[in-house]
């Protein structure tokens, strides 16, 4: 291929621009495509986005579709849910974190390596997402985190993916906590494995650790990730179920309603 590995691909879009995707030395790449946007997540995204996912699991045999890595066009990873359309059209919050969910359970169950390669912020569902893969890079001047509770919604459906990786004590601080930390702090927190100085340089840290890891044996590495997922709880399903529950129940909420007021200008 003619794009360099170490850059965003171009890649086929949507016809939304929800995302593009391409391969490059045996490493899916799926790239979020609302950069005007923020890459703003919609049902139609995330649909998109957990169809990807579950292709490459059934691909993943191949030579081509072994480790898998998400990142996002334009300078900003994701932004969260697109408030605009939670606002103005009822049920799309509720729509949002049941395929949020999906999709990090889906993320999740891979045998084989995922990268998030989360440049300048990941927020809220950003951040949730995150929890699903086993690294993901940001930068030290990005912003990352978990500030939906100011908007009357609960970020209890990342709490089990969190927990896991964070210890109690940081997951609670962070779902409870709206601030945003930046890169080493994001580190320091668990929202992120790695951070980087500069934005630019995400994308080849992230290319650097995927490679890494699917030049691993590969029943080996496998295994061991399966035996990781049994040791940490994350996706017994009654952990998830419960963690979505309550994110939807705010979501449905009178005071959610009224803090979104100000997006149906």
């Amino acid at each position: 291929m003619s794009q360099s590995a170490d850059a965003a691909p171009a890649g086929s879009a949507s016809p939304e621009r929800l995302i593009s995707r391409d391969e490059q030395m045996g490493v899916r790449l799926l790239f979020l495509a609302r950069p005007d946007k923020r890459n703003a997540m919609t049902p139609a995204m995330l649909e998109q986005l957990l169809a990807e996912i579950e292709r490459f699991e059934v691909e993943r045999g191949s030579e081509q579709g072994w480790a898998l890595l998400i990142g996002g066009e334009g300078r900003s990873f994701c932004s969260g849910f697109d408030l605009k359309l939670c606002a103005t059209q009822p049920g799309t919050a509720e729509t949002l974190l049941n395929l949020l969910s999906r999709c990090i359970v889906a993320l999740r169950r891979l045998d084989a390596p995922t990268v998030i390669a989360a440049t300048g912020n990941a927020i809220a569902g950003a951040a949730a997402l995150c929890g699903g893969a086993d690294c993901a890079v940001g930068d030290r001047e990005g912003l990352y985190g978990y500030p939906v509770l100011r908007l009357g919604l609960s970020p209890a459906v990342s709490a089990p993916f969190l927990m896991p990786k964070a210890g109690d004590g940081h997951a609670r601080q962070r779902l409870l906590d709206v601030g945003l930390l930046k890169g080493e702090d994001a580190v320091a927190a668990g929202l992120l494995t790695h951070a980087v100085d500069w934005p630019e340089d995400v994308i080849p840290k992230s290319m650097k650790l995927v490679r890494a890891m699917a030049a691993k044996p590969r029943h080996a590495f496998a295994a061991t990730k399966q035996l990781l997922r049994e040791l940490d709880g994350a996706s017994d399903p009654a952990r998830v179920a419960a963690g979505l529950a309550v994110s939807l129940a705010t979501a449905r909420s009178p005071e959610m309603n009224d803090r979104l007021s100000e997006f149906r200008k």
